[in-house]
């Protein structure tokens, strides 16, 4: 087993993270890049991708590239992601990448720009795809060649982990690598917290809610409205709760999605509305990771 379960967490009674500056609530935000990591015959794989596209439901086209799919895709790298940058770039504010070795091998001035920017760059595997029946070995040295690829462009080995689609391997696997401070394949609380099997390793749950990846699903955004509300009661109701028991939100971001335009603009409207508000820390998940070692050790 990948582990096992705990529904108990810390039973009602969540410690105070004391983040910075007395902070109600730690806001961060996660860059997903995947474009050009996906399912394709180019990949050398059996079909092209399924998901997380423009055209939900669209079945995979086996021993056959989709064209359409791949310029969706694309847009991300070429256009979205560059958008979400210098939005945050023009407001000073730091993010999360969680990057895939392959799109970075076939985007490096992308990486390059994170890293000149300041933003942290964290390992997405080295495929943009389902790890559950990926034999052991192959899983290894995919984690190992994407913690190289981020070293090698991007100038630092990344210090935290988020796979998304994981094998029962995935977190011993990741365990095997020395600099990991942290791992994101969790969505089960609003704090970070201390696994200590096979050894003590820190979560910082993401979330699959604060997430565009819900405009293209069916029971999903139809607008950008949708998220900025969404976002907006999310961080309402954490920076309530914040006056007596801070906590962390996250919100994950897609450049082939929330940088089209119309969507980029639930983006700018939810960093202003967080902008005008008081004792919030806006940080890189590597920032929550060190204060989590330093205020809470395992």
């Amino acid at each position: 087993m990948m582990y096992e379960r705990d529904l108990i967490g810390y039973g009602g009674l969540p410690p105070n993270p004391c983040w910075p500056g007395d902070a109600r609530v730690a806001v961060q935000f996660v860059l997903n890049i995947e474009e050009g990591a996906e399912s394709s015959i180019l990949n050398g794989d059996a079909e092209s991708e399924s998901y997380l596209h423009e055209l939900p439901g669209r079945p995979p086209r086996r021993a056959e590239r989709d064209l359409s799919v791949e310029s969706m895709y694309e847009y991300g790298s070429r256009a979205g992601a560059w958008r979400i940058l210098d939005l945050f770039s023009a407001r000073e504010l730091p993010l999360t990448a969680f990057a895939t070795g392959r799109a970075l091998e076939l985007n490096p001035g992308l990486g390059q720009a994170l890293s000149a920017a300041g933003h942290e760059v964290a390992g997405h595997g080295y495929r943009w795809l389902d790890y559950r029946n990926v034999a052991e070995d192959e899983e290894r040295r995919h984690i190992r060649r994407t913690m190289e690829v981020i070293e090698d462009i991007c100038g630092k080995r990344p210090v935290g982990w988020y796979t998304g689609r994981v094998s029962a391997n995935t977190r011993r696997l990741l365990l095997e690598q020395t600099g990991i401070l942290y791992s994101s394949d969790a969505y089960n609380d609003d704090l970070p917290y201390w696994m200590t099997s096979p050894a003590p390793h820190l979560v910082i749950p993401y979330t699959l809610v604060n997430n565009d990846a819900r405009y293209l699903l069916a029971n999903g955004f139809s607008s950008g409205q949708d998220f900025l509300l969404l976002l907006k009661d999310a961080f309402d109701l954490l920076w309530n709760e914040g006056a007596q028991s801070p906590k962390m939100m996250s919100v994950g971001l897609h450049g082939r999605i929330s940088g089209h335009p119309a969507r980029t603009m639930a983006l700018v409207r939810f960093l202003d509305y967080l902008q005008a508000r008081d004792r919030v820390w806006i940080c890189r998940r590597e920032d929550i990771a060190r204060h989590w070692l330093a205020t809470h050790p395992a």
